[in-house]
C-alpha cells in the first residue's frame, strides 16, 4: 500500500498536482534534524555540520538537515529534553562527545544514565589542546606551567564546562603536571568552546583547555589564537603537524575526544536501523573521510552495538578518573 501511495504521489506531481508528502509516509531520513547541545561555534556544532554536509552531498537525504542549538549544562539540557519530550523522533540525532560521557559518569545529567538513549555512531575523534591568544606572552606550554607553578592564581584557564567537565579535567591534569594542586588553579567555565575562545581573544582568560579540531577550525576562520600543544600520543597530521604533543612540551597528558551521535530512547528499531545503515555507508565513502579531515577530525568509525560498547567502557573508565580528583561519581 505504501509503495502504491508513493507512486500515486509521483504521478500527481508529474501532472502538476500536489507535491506534498503525507506525514504518514515520511521516513527517518526526511526532515532531518541534528541537535547541538551548546551554542554555535563549538565542537557539537562542528560535529553536526560535518554530518549535515556528508548526508546531503552523499544524497542520503533530499534536503538540508536542520541544525538546532540546545545549550544548557554542557549537554544535560539536550539529553533530558530528548528523553522526556523527543524520545520517539526517528528523524532527530543528537551530537555527543567524551565530555558528555564524563558528565554522565558524574551524574550531571540528573536522573538519567548512559542506558537511557540509543547510541548511534562515532564519526571521528579529536584531541585536547592547550590554546592561547596570538598576543599571549606564553610562547610554549612550558611557559604556562612555569607561571602556574610560580603562582597558581596568575594564570586564568577557561573552557566550555564546569568543575568535573572534560575541559576542566584537562586543566586539572595540566595543573598536576605543573606540580600544583588542581584545587588552587583559576578556572572560568563557559557554556561552550566558542564562548571560551572569544573570551581568550578578548584577554579575559589566558589559556583555553579545548579541542584541537575546534581550535584549528577557528584559526581557519580568522581567530587570533595559537595552539601550544595537543593531547595526543603522536603529532597530528595536516595543519597541526608542527604543533608538539603535550608530552613533548613537558606535560604527559593524553586526552582523545570521540565525536558522535545518539537518538531518543523510544525511536523505533526500524528507524534506528535506517540511521545505522546510512552512517555505515556514509563513513565508508572516501568523500566522508575528506570532509572529516577538513574539520580536523581523525578516523574513528563505530556504529550500533560497537559504539554502545565503547560508550559504556569510557564511562566506566571516567568513573575511576573522577575518583582520583575527589569528584562525585554517579551510582
Amino acid at each position: 500500500m505504501k509503495e502504491a501511495a508513493k507512486a500515486a504521489i509521483r504521478l500527481a506531481s508529474l501532472a502538476g498536482g500536489c507535491l506534498c508528502i503525507p506525514a504518514a509516509l515520511a521516513g527517518p531520513l526526511d526532515n532531518t534534524e541534528c541537535i547541538a547541545p551548546a551554542k554555535p561555534g563549538g565542537g557539537f556544532d562542528l560535529t553536526c555540520k560535518l554530518v549535515q554536509t556528508a548526508l546531503l552531498q552523499g544524497k542520503y537525504i533530499n534536503q538540508p538537515m536542520r541544525l538546532t542549538y540546545m545549550p544548557g549544562g554542557i549537554g544535560a539540557a539536550a539529553y533530558n529534553a530528548v528523553i522526556a519530550q523527543r524520545g520517539d523522533r526517528g528523524n532527530s540525532i543528537v551530537a555527543f562527545s567524551d565530555g558528555s560521557l564524563l558528565n554522565l559518569a558524574q551524574g550531571k545529567f540528573g536522573q538519567h544514565t548512559e542506558n537511557d538513549v540509543r547510541w548511534l555512531s562515532a564519526v571521528g575523534t579529536d584531541y585536547g589542546a592547550l590554546i592561547v591568544a596570538d598576543n599571549s606572552p606564553y610562547r610554549t606550554l612550558a611557559d604556562v606551567m612555569k607561571a602556574m607553578k610560580a603562582d597558581p592564581t596568575r594564570v586564568v584557564l577557561g573552557a566550555g564546562g564546569t568543575i568535573g567537565s572534560q575541559d576542566w579535567m584537562k586543566a586539572a591534569l595540566l595543573a598536576r603536571a605543573a606540580g600544583i594542586n588542581p584545587k588552587l588553579m583559576r578556572f572560568v567555565a563557559f557554556e561552550g568552546g566558542g564562548e571560551a575562545l572569544t573570551a581568550l581573544q578578548g584577554g579575559h582568560i589566558h589559556v583555553v583547555t579545548g579541542d584541537a579540531a575546534e581550535a584549528s577550525q577557528q584559526q581557519m576562520a580568522g581567530a587570533k589564537i595559537r595552539i601550544l600543544a595537543v593531547m595526543s600520543s603522536e603529532r597530528l597530521p595536516g595543519r597541526l603537524a608542527q604543533v608538539p604533543t603535550a608530552r613533548e612540551a613537558g606535560a604527559p597528558i593524553e586526552w582523545p575526544i570521540v565525536r558522535g551521535f545518539y537518538m531518543g530512547p523510544r525511536v523505533s528499531s526500524a528507524d534506528y536501523a535506517a540511521w545505522r545503515e546510512t552512517f555505515s555507508k556514509m563513513m565508508a565513502d572516501p568523500a566522508f573521510e575528506r570532509l572529516r579531515a577538513e574539520r580536523g577530525l581523525f578516523p574513528l568509525t563505530l556504529v550500533g552495538n560497537d559504539v554502545d560498547a565503547y560508550v559504556k567502557k569510557q564511562i566506566a573508565d571516567y568513573r575511576t578518573l573522577v575518583k582520583e580528583f575527589g569528584l562525585s561519581v554517579a551510582r
